[in-house]
């Protein structure tokens, strides 16, 4: 069995486990909170042994083989290096990071300890973006991705309203891009590599996050149109198009449909056909968890080299659009 400790006790670290309980090795063993009562009570929720009020005390602990960690995004790094200091095995949210430095130490940390560390980028490991990959070839020479994923938060009216919260804060690295934008981004570079320029335009809010972005990314013969947003909302499908078809694929973080439509004289339309397995946060789990058992410290899929590649498209982006986060302060 692989033990797991968990690092924060949101609805999405509710999912992973859930998820992850699909795995036949998967235990779910610790908890950690900040209070004790938090930490008690989400223990008693996903079955949990143990309990922690001090994070390095849980990362000492030879309870846990393991960590999911799903705290804010300004912890993140911070808290990994801790537990893959202590020789255990991180699988980080994404962002795992705030900026490309941040990145470039964890990985090498990982290296140094021979410990797996992922950054939990689900829909890359989902069956959805395996048939995108595996049939993008019907769609000819290919000539612009677009990415959308713009979602209304629940939490902008409360914001409007002076109520300020994590989420369009700067002091947890949040914003469109990190929460959003992040998504658009590593398909484009897992399907075609990184670009050769980047143009950024966003929505910033008072409080100095982005609301919304919008980039224009050029490519040797082709482009890519990413749009994402906090404070709209879209009803319009991500696209791959090329020369012979035009390939959609509707919610980018969770693939659940994908169509090829022809430029034949038919108008023939394909509905490629793969597993759409609701569990989506699964592979993700499935994939850490089998380079745990094969000592593998890196995904071949959702490797290192992709990471930072997209964080330092994210980097390039913040520097255009003046977004910085505390996280940015070298010490």
């Amino acid at each position: 069995m692989i033990r797991f400790g968990i690092v924060g006790t949101s609805w999405i670290t509710e999912e992973f486990i859930r998820c992850a309980k699909l795995y036949p090795e998967f235990k779910m063993s610790a908890v950690y909170s900040r209070t004790l009562e938090k930490a008690d009570e989400f223990a008693n929720k996903v079955g949990a042994e143990h309990i922690f009020t001090d994070l390095e005390a849980m990362a000492k602990s030879d309870l846990i083989d393991a960590v999911y960690i799903a705290s804010p995004n300004s912890l993140h790094a911070e808290q990994s290096l801790l537990f893959m200091e202590h020789q255990k095995h991180v699988l980080c949210e994404k962002p795992a990071s705030a900026n490309v430095e941040e990145l470039k130490k964890m990985i090498q940390t990982a290296k140094a300890n021979k410990v797996a560390f992922m950054e939990a980028m689900k829909s890359i490991l989902q069956p959805g973006m395996q048939a995108i990959k595996a049939n993008l070839n019907k769609v000819g020479k290919v000539r612009r991705y677009f990415g959308n994923y713009c979602q209304y938060s629940s939490r902008y009216d409360a914001y409007k309203a002076g109520k300020y919260n994590n989420t369009f804060n700067p002091a947890f690295a949040n914003g469109a891009l990190m929460d959003l934008g992040i998504y658009c981004i590593y398909p484009m570079v897992y399907l075609f590599g990184k670009p050769e320029s980047i143009l950024a335009s966003a929505v910033k809010l008072s409080s100095g996050v982005d609301g919304e972005t919008a980039l224009i990314c050029r490519y040797k013969d082709m482009d890519a149109v990413i749009m994402f947003s906090k404070i709209t909302a879209s009803a319009l499908p991500s696209e791959i198009q090329g020369e012979a078809g035009t390939l959609t694929f509707s919610i980018i973080n969770e693939i659940s449909k994908v169509n090829i439509y022809y430029h034949d004289k038919n108008k023939k339309v394909e509905v490629v056909e793969f597993d759409p397995m609701r569990d989506y946060m699964y592979f993700e789990a499935k994939e850490f968890m089998e380079m745990i058992k094969e000592k593998r410290i890196e995904s071949a899929e959702n490797s290192f080299e992709l990471a930072l590649a997209v964080r330092e498209i994210m980097d390039e982006v913040r520097r255009q659009i003046g977004l910085s986060f505390p996280n940015d302060i070298v010490n």
